[in-house]
């Protein structure tokens, strides 16, 4: 369904962005953690920026949900989801939903407790800025273009004065560079994105060009890419357009003197894949490692101070925590982590900090939390051995067993169907996505060796795969499987065998996953457009491998509609999945229908629970 567009930034274009945002990094991720090698080279910058994304997405998200269960009118389009036609600009508040300020300062919140890595944490103190500016703008209704130039400014500003030692070439300049290009442009919000959006580009492009470590590794700079996504999200969300991203944003410029890029191997199974420089005398350079090709007065010679990325240089460990504190304590905290390390950003205000150094002596980073404050979630990465420990831990591991199936399931009813398999479930109820935490929590209940991970939908590939390299790093060997749908997941689920090898298992739930073809039927909840014409609310839907495909008036027609197209192609199993509002009639309907018209196909019935979907249908 098509993304309609919001003349001006209120709370709707506020979920939306969000929404947006969100699905943007998932599909970059793997791009993004690929060319991360400032200030480390721990290629997770990717990742991170999702998961402080889809920390301030959910933040959005229950800010919409409170006003829904409040009484409130609500008919704006799930986060990143369809354009149906809701409130206009101004109108959330009014109506009952949120306002800007609330959508701002929940976005802003959820991102502050939830960022992840060096950029992580930047992104959340520009997301913090944009709220301080948004927030309190004609009472939070909405803003126009000119609010928003102050709040890409804003963001921009408050970004770099949290980082200890700024540096160019970095996501710094590519925000610098979107809210100077913002403030040359005049027109609605919408224009005000799209300026942003490209001058944030064109800086990307020069990253290479401002920062030596980048250059020798050929690629533009990671955080820095993220953020171009997050601007094209935004775009997005008031235009109703995506931009058109041209190669001159994101083609890596050319190594120096020769030297080879990064080079991934990734193992069949999905296990993370592993960067290694060439020839150690290729790897980037900084520090005195710098060479006779970085000039003496070059700061992208050696980056933040102490930063290296050869073997054993460097900080030894990546540091986390919020904070509880004042502005006072936090000041002196400032100047004790600066002593220790360096990649040191504080971010936060009004008494909640989040923390985030590189340092030797990941105690000391510590104890200087303890005494600024209260610390907690305190998160330490040991850069050499890419493992993530939690204060307090420390009891020794239980015997694991070798091979586990973690599945997200959208009913009661399939969650008792796959459990009784063996798979190990993460309930998605309506409206109620998991976030990637949910899943590694999951894994981690599996215990095992090896983890095969079936999302059972489109819009849950990105948070998986996050998932997934959390679960990697903490030794975990996984597989992640992209079915779109419960009905793939049976399929896939049908053929495990633990007692072959992982690949070859992988192998096998794959192909059958992607043997079958899967189908939805639900009800339309509001106007929308739709890619078989414009439904209007009630109307039955009939989607086909994620597109709508009939749009009728009856559930029992368009189901029949939708199992003929599917049956057309052929096939040999057809699997109906019964969710509790469904007809009772429809599933005798559909048997009696494959009975008479398609000889040799077999029907197998569920019953979901409360799945979302009326009906699903999946074709082998």
């Amino acid at each position: 369904m098509a993304q309609v567009p919001q003349r001006f930034f209120d709370a709707l274009a506020v979920r939306s962005w969000c929404g947006l945002a969100l699905r943007a990094l998932g599909r970059a991720r793997e791009e993004i953690d690929a060319i991360n090698v400032y200030p480390v080279a721990d290629g997770d910058t990717g990742t991170n920026l999702y998961l402080t994304v889809e920390s301030a997405a959910a933040a959005v998200e229950a800010v919409f949900a409170g006003h829904e269960a409040g009484g409130g009118r609500e008919e704006a389009p799930a986060a990143g989801g369809a354009g149906a036609r809701g409130a206009g600009p101004g109108e959330a508040g009014a109506s009952g939903g949120p306002s800007l300020t609330d959508a701002v300062q929940a976005m802003a919140h959820g991102a502050l407790i939830g960022a992840r890595g060096n950029s992580g944490t930047i992104l959340a103190q520009m997301l913090r800025g944009m709220a301080q500016v948004l927030g309190g703008r004609d009472g939070g209704a909405q803003a126009d273009g000119t609010g928003l130039r102050l709040a890409l400014r804003h963001a921009a500003d408050s970004a770099r004065q949290a980082v200890a030692h700024p540096v160019e070439g970095t996501v710094l300049s590519v925000a610098s560079a979107a809210a100077d290009a913002a403030d040359g442009t005049e027109g609605d919000c919408g224009a005000v994105a799209r300026a942003a959006y490209e001058g944030a580009r064109a800086a990307l492009a020069a990253t290479p060009g401002q920062l030596l470590v980048l250059r020798r590794a050929g690629v533009v700079d990671a955080g820095g890419r993220g953020l171009v996504s997050v601007l094209a999200a935004l775009v997005e969300a008031l235009t109703g357009e995506a931009p058109e991203a041209g190669p001159a944003a994101y083609r890596p410029a050319a190594p120096l003197g020769g030297a080879h890029p990064r080079v991934r191997t990734a193992p069949l199974d999905g296990a993370p894949a592993r960067e290694r420089a060439a020839h150690p005398e290729d790897a980037p350079a900084c520090g005195e490692h710098a060479g006779p090709d970085a000039p003496a007065d070059d700061p992208g010679a050696s980056g933040l101070p102490g930063t290296c990325d050869l073997p054993g240089a460097g900080p030894a460990f990546e540091v986390i925590y919020l904070l509880e504190a004042d502005d006072d304590a936090v000041t002196r905290l400032r100047e004790r982590l600066d002593a220790l390390g360096d990649s040191l950003v504080v971010v936060g205000g009004d008494g909640l900090w989040n923390v985030h150094v590189h340092v030797d002596d990941a105690g000391a980073a510590v104890e200087a939390g303890v005494e600024a404050g209260r610390p907690y979630r305190i998160r330490i990465t040991h850069f050499g051995q890419g493992d993530a420990h939690t204060a307090g831990a420390g009891h020794p591991p239980r015997a694991r067993a070798q091979r586990a199936v973690v599945a997200v399931v959208p009913g009661e009813g399939l969650a008792g169907l796959y459990s009784e398999a063996g798979a190990t479930t993460v309930l998605a109820r309506p409206g109620e996505p998991p976030a990637s935490g949910e899943l590694v929590e999951a894994v981690r209940r599996a215990h095992a060796r090896e983890v095969v991970l079936l999302p059972n939908d489109a819009e849950l590939r990105h948070t998986a795969a996050a998932a997934a390299e959390q679960a990697r790093a903490a030794g975990v060997r996984v597989a992640l499987i992209p079915t779109r749908s419960a009905v793939q997941g049976i399929a896939a689920l049908a053929v495990h065998e633990p007692g072959r090898s992982f690949d070859e298992d992988v192998v096998a739930m794959t192909s059958a996953a992607g043997a079958t073809r899967y189908a939805e039927v639900t009800v339309a909840e509001r106007e929308a457009w739709t890619t078989a014409g414009i439904c209007q609310a009630g109307d039955v839907l009939g989607l086909i491998d994620g597109d709508v495909a009939v749009i009728g008036a009856d559930v029992t027609a368009t189901a029949r509609t939708v199992l003929d197209r599917m049956l057309a192609a052929g096939g040999e199993l057809v699997t109906l999945v019964l969710g509790d509002e469904a007809p009772e009639t429809v599933a005798g309907h559909l048997e009696a229908r494959v009975r008479e018209a398609y000889l040799a196909v077999d029907t197998v019935v569920y019953r979901g629970g409360r799945q979302g979907s009326l009906l699903l249908i999946g074709v082998e």
